[in-house]
């Protein structure tokens, strides 16, 4: 045995390692083989499962010849031969090991791919319902799809590789049974074994090649409906934007009936002036009484056809304005229940020793004017909201973005215009202004103003308005009337005389969605006189305190409600709107205002139903059933305002300065929740009341 182990060649450091990559083709990755001498040397007493075989030890074996003898030496030929069997029987034990081993990795390999298939179809139902979110965040959609792709190439790239490795494996496995089979006839029946074994793994390779296809199937089947999603929202921008194109060519249509109408008013006067030169020619003229009636029925014939086509203008005139409240309720719909605007205030006197402000503003095309970064500890936040007014914007500017959501109130909706921000941000110089500066009202008088200037420009129309003011305050979760008969004597005077008369003032909502203080005062006004004379001696009367971080901080949420009622005499229709106009006292922080005492209460009350406010916020944004209204008066309040059939519109300001960037950052985070809010109810119609 030893002498013919030395004949052996002997083996290069090639033929006893093999490459990491063929030695993983085969799945042996890790283990070390013993050369074909040590097979030899321990073959009776080592366990074949312990020794392993090169391809080379194979190819050597099978291809090794008897050694000339003595020509009659039977017994040292029947001993090598018997020798070359063993080495055989080993060879063909490990072979047949190595099938098992292989079948056993195949199976693991399915495993492995059921597994994946079961990952798959739980990123499919993700998926799923991720679609149904879809129409509401298209951006957040576009990053869980690339996401989706990328982990699926992942997935799909994987089972390439390990169909490689199981396909080279196979094939090793196929030219290694071939070898054996044209050398071993005498084992033919561990051959047939290894021919099923090898059968079974092409039929499991088949399954792993179908369930691949599914799966390619359910990616594309994914990609269709995003494909359907995409579609949809193209279609929703096309009409939101022919909308808009009708309710301007119906503003231009208007326009030129309007002036039609005047022209033809015109034309009958100079008719009418007319006739009655002519009645003072025929009666100084000496005509005939046959010419002087022809000549008058003429005239009357004439002013009936001009009568009659101003009648038909009027009744255009009416049917347009009823197109135009419909078109215009449908655009501010498609904007959205609540819009959130931003208004950033100038830098004060004290602001101005330092260098660089705590915001700025975008300037790309998608994000001018609705865009605004935050810089904090050198990294920018950026937020978006319907209108953002930097701190150059004028009252005037601010307004002007307004007035259609105040024009709704006329036309019969429940408007609410609220401001909401950290003490000293600007809210009531944006809702009150200054009023020793006519040129700088606030939204809360422009309003009012434009209502009654409205109204009386649609007297003309046949329209008779009646309005119906009530100014509150909401004061350490106390209401407080402000429109009291004897409110001469201020503040002071006011709150005994609500203590003194035991009024609880009550809230309540009825099921039309109005809201109704009980015992709160209720003021008939007919013209802008009146109600800025209301609005002025119930703002000076209005709880106002001072502190470390505003001199003039309001210490109590300030509610003016404007209710109208409109009747057209032409068209016995009626409308009835609501205008709430809302100041909300500041939030602060004790650390930087410095409050004791009376200030430190009403610190704590005011935060309070700010923190119930954001409650409220949070639960409508989650869409959950109980909604926590009746936590404050605030909220119990604004309840109608926020359920949806109200148009509500939040301002939230801010201070540029870098000493409030925490509370700035606070309320624009706030903001960003309450303009994600979509109302329940959908393309509400304006209250019209048809009179039998």
């Amino acid at each position: 045995m030893a002498s013919r182990n030395q004949n052996k060649p002997p083996h290069s450091h090639s033929n006893k390692k093999i490459g990491a990559e063929e030695m993983e083709r085969q799945g042996v990755v890790g283990r070390a083989r013993a050369p074909l001498s040590a097979v030899v040397n321990n073959a009776e007493g080592t366990d074949s499962n312990t020794i392993e075989f090169t391809k080379e030890d194979i190819e050597a074996l099978l291809i090794e010849k008897m050694k000339k003898g003595i020509p009659y030496d039977n017994k040292k030929k029947m001993d090598q031969m018997v020798d070359l069997i063993k080495r055989l029987k080993l060879c063909v034990r490990w072979c047949v090991d190595e099938n098992d081993k292989l079948h056993s990795e195949v199976e693991s390999a399915a495993k492995k791919c059921c597994d994946t298939e079961m990952e798959m179809k739980n990123k499919t139902d993700e998926l799923n319902d991720t679609i149904s979110d879809m129409r509401k965040t298209i951006s957040s959609l576009e990053e869980i799809n690339v996401k989706e792709k990328l982990e699926k190439s992942e997935a799909c790239r994987r089972l390439e590789v390990e169909k490689s490795i199981i396909v080279e494996s196979l094939n090793a496995t196929k030219e290694l049974n071939k070898e054996l089979q044209d050398r071993l006839k005498s084992l033919k029946d561990s051959q047939s074994e290894a021919i099923k074994h090898k059968e079974m793994l092409e039929n499991e390779l088949t399954c792993l090649r179908e369930e691949l296809k599914k799966i390619t199937e359910d990616r594309d089947r994914i990609q269709g409906q995003l494909n359907a999603v995409f579609l949809e929202q193209e279609k929703y921008i096309k009409i939101k934007y022919e909308t808009l194109t009708k309710l301007n060519k119906l503003a231009i249509k208007t326009e030129a009936l309007e002036e039609t109408c005047s022209s033809q008013k015109e034309t009958i006067t100079t008719l009418e002036q007319t006739l009655r030169s002519e009645r003072e020619k025929s009666e100084m003229a000496d005509l005939s009484a046959l010419q002087t009636r022809t000549m008058f029925e003429e005239q009357k014939r004439i002013i009936r056809e001009l009568r009659d086509q101003l009648t038909d203008k009027e009744f255009q005139v009416v049917e347009g304005e009823k197109l135009r409240k419909k078109l215009h309720n449908t655009v501010l719909e498609l904007k959205g229940n609540i819009r959130v605007f931003c208004r950033v205030r100038p830098l004060l006197r004290e602001d101005r020793s330092e260098t660089d402000m705590a915001v700025s503003y975008p300037t790309s095309m998608e994000m001018l004017g609705r865009g605004i970064e935050l810089v904090q500890n050198g990294q920018k936040q950026l937020f978006t909201f319907d209108k953002v007014f930097n701190h150059g914007a004028s009252q005037q500017e601010v307004f002007t973005e307004i007035s259609q959501l105040v024009q709704s109130a006329l036309d019969g909706y429940k408007v609410c215009i609220f401001a909401y921000g950290q003490t000293g941000s600007g809210k009531t110089y944006t809702m009150m202004g200054r009023p020793d500066a006519p040129d700088l009202k606030g939204m809360i008088p422009l309003s009012l103003e434009q209502i009654f200037q409205t109204s009386q420009s649609l007297k003309d129309q046949g329209w008779n308005f009646k309005m119906q003011a009530s100014v509150l305050e909401i004061y350490n979760e106390t209401i407080k009337d402000l429109l009291l008969s004897n409110r001469s004597s201020g503040f002071d005077q006011t709150r005994a005389e609500n203590s003194v008369h035991g009024k609880q003032y009550t809230i309540r909502h009825d099921k039309n969605g109005n809201t109704h203080v009980l015992d709160l005062t209720i003021v008939d006004v007919c013209s802008v006189d009146e109600i800025s004379s209301l609005l002025q001696k119930a703002a000076q009367i209005r709880s106002m305190g001072r502190t470390q971080m505003n001199e003039q901080s309001s210490r109590s949420h300030f509610v003016v409600t404007l209710r109208i009622c409109g009747t057209n005499e032409n068209t016995e229709q009626q409308v009835q709107g609501v205008l709430n106009l809302i100041d909300l006292a500041g939030s602060e922080r004790l650390s930087r205002s410095g409050a004791t005492g009376d200030r430190l209460k009403e610190t704590q009350a005011i935060n309070q139903s700010l923190s119930s406010l954001s409650n409220v916020i949070f639960a409508l944004a989650k869409k959950e059933e109980h909604v926590p209204f009746r936590d404050s008066k605030l909220t119990h309040l604004l309840q109608p305002c926020l359920e949806g059939d109200s148009k509500t519109l939040m301002f939230v300001n801010i201070s540029p300065d870098q000493s409030s960037i925490d509370e700035s950052l606070c309320s624009l985070r706030f903001a960003a929740r309450v303009n994600a809010v979509k109302l329940g109810f959908q393309g509400v119609r304006p209250r019209h009341i048809h009179v039998a």
